[in-house]
């Protein structure tokens, strides 16, 4: 293989390893809450200029380690981003269930939702680029291949919070809860499951693997408002390519998606590789039309 083309792959991994995370948050709210939002590409960019506050202005006289300073900034920028996403359910999503609105409300109300967040990120933060405070860390040599230290440890700590949801979605009360709500709510709540209890639940997941993503993606590349409203759309491929519902079909779709985006720019320009998470959505639709795995949207 070209050597520059291996190392856009390897680009595409790191990318698709943050595309998979927050994929998962918002195929579990599509699956579970039937609730397609389109702000959850801006609670990313929460998540990241949170992560980024607490670095950068909060922690920087009080924890000495940068390594050690940045992992407790992401930590406490999800924190705040997860409390954001359930005050988000109580104000908004709560009522919209409670007047059983429809599809098109709902999704007009998480654009405006989407639009809000980002303009209060501009007027706190401005419209520049935000970075964390990194040491100068050497690219690593593999087999010819220059990678860079923080892409590595972005594909690590995605591997380590997909296996950690694995483990909750399948030996957990809760996630067995979750699976059973989105493949039938009705019969989930006559079974004796406590909706609300998987609903809150369902929040705070998305919440912290979007804030995370946001965080992550903060390492590799510059933060700036307009990154997760950028990052929706292959969000969106990715999961009605897994399946919409499926967060393991995400997984996969994410990955699909953040290689080939990256892979693309050896032979199309950079600007255009957003349209091939469209591409490559509408291409695998034509032969699978309910996307690679059986979803419950």
């Amino acid at each position: 293989m070209d050597l520059e083309l291996a190392q856009l792959f390897v680009n595409g991994i790191a990318v698709g390893s943050i595309i998979a995370l927050a994929a998962v948050g918002l195929t579990l709210t599509n699956g579970i809450l039937r609730l397609p939002n389109f702000a959850h590409g801006d609670f990313l960019t929460l998540g990241a200029y949170m992560a980024l506050l607490f670095d950068t202005q909060i922690l920087d006289n009080v924890i000495g380690n940068t390594e050690l300073r940045i992992w407790v900034a992401i930590a406490l920028g999800s924190t705040i981003t997860i409390a954001g996403f359930l005050l988000s359910e109580y104000l908004i999503w709560k009522p919209m269930r409670s007047r059983r609105a429809n599809s098109t409300t709902l999704i007009i109300i998480s654009i405006g939702l989407a639009l809000f967040l980002r303009n209060g990120i501009i007027f706190i933060w401005g419209g520049g680029n935000q970075s964390y405070d990194l040491p100068v860390q050497t690219a690593l040599d593999i087999v010819g291949l220059k990678i860079p230290y923080y892409r590595l440890v972005v594909i690590g700590l995605a591997i380590l919070a997909v296996l950690g949801l694995h483990l909750l979605l399948q030996n957990t009360k809760i996630g067995k809860a979750m699976r059973a709500v989105a493949d039938d709510l009705d019969l989930a709540s006559v079974s004796g499951i406590d909706v609300q209890r998987v609903v809150l639940w369902t929040w705070i997941i998305a919440g912290g693997l979007t804030a995370l993503s946001g965080g992550l993606y903060a390492l590799i590349q510059a933060a700036r408002p307009n990154m997760g409203w950028f990052l929706i759309l292959p969000m969106f491929a990715s999961i009605i390519l897994g399946g919409i519902g499926n967060p393991y079909g995400a997984i996969l779709g994410a990955f699909i998606i953040g290689i080939a985006q990256e892979v693309s720019t050896y032979w199309i320009p950079t600007e255009y590789k957003v349209a091939v998470a469209l591409v490559v959505m509408v291409l695998v639709l034509l032969v699978k039309p309910q996307g690679l795995f059986r979803g419950t949207g």
